[in-house]
């Protein structure tokens, strides 16, 4: 009896089926798999902080400048913040450190008023005569009630750590001073251009 349809017999008719479906199918599961089980991850990041995530809210606290003065309740709030926690004497790290806060600020051209720095003294306050010449305009906050907050920062390599806070007040990302500073740069322009805060 010959078949009058002019198709393929049954049998390889479902063979060039499953061929087709495995055509589509076998890719779409190898490559979820390997995203959610085999730990591959293509390299789609171009951060050059490293992200704090989830974002930390910082709790309220109290500081005073060097001289005794209140600093202002919302210190971490309104302007994108860099942070520098560290003593007050400002060793080699320290100024390293600081001078990237400072010079990366300058950078930011017309977004400069966006950003500000504020170095956290933990103890030993302070260098004065050298962070008043070479950093004029640092906001220097010393802990009064201040556990909470600063606990909220992560403390490995804290001598090399800037810290980004968001306007709203949120611990966001953490630099390593370290590193090429254009990094901090890119990853604050970036912030700024996408945010519409601060």
């Amino acid at each position: 009896m010959s078949n009058e349809t002019g198709g393929l017999p049954p049998a390889q008719g479902r063979s060039v089926l499953v061929g087709l479906a495995a055509l589509f199918f076998v890719p779409l599961f190898a490559a979820f798999y390997l995203y959610y089980a085999g730990g591959w991850r293509p390299a789609g990041s171009t951060n050059h902080g490293e992200l704090v995530n989830p974002a930390r809210p910082l709790p309220a606290a109290s500081f005073t400048h060097p001289d005794g003065a209140a600093a202002r309740a919302d210190l971490f709030k309104g302007k994108w913040t860099l942070v520098y926690l560290g003593d007050g004497a400002c060793a080699a790290d320290c100024q390293r450190a600081l001078w990237v806060m400072r010079q990366t600020r300058i950078l930011l051209a017309q977004d400069m008023e966006r950003a500000q720095r504020v170095f956290v003294v933990e103890q030993n306050c302070c260098n004065l005569a050298f962070l008043r010449a070479e950093h004029p305009g640092l906001e220097i906050a010393v802990p009064v009630e201040a556990a909470a907050l600063l606990a909220q920062f992560p403390r490995t390599d804290a001598a090399h750590s800037i810290y980004v806070v968001d306007p709203l007040g949120n611990l966001m990302m953490r630099f390593d001073a370290r590193q090429n500073p254009k990094g901090l740069l890119s990853d604050l322009q970036k912030l700024l251009k996408l945010s519409h805060i601060g």
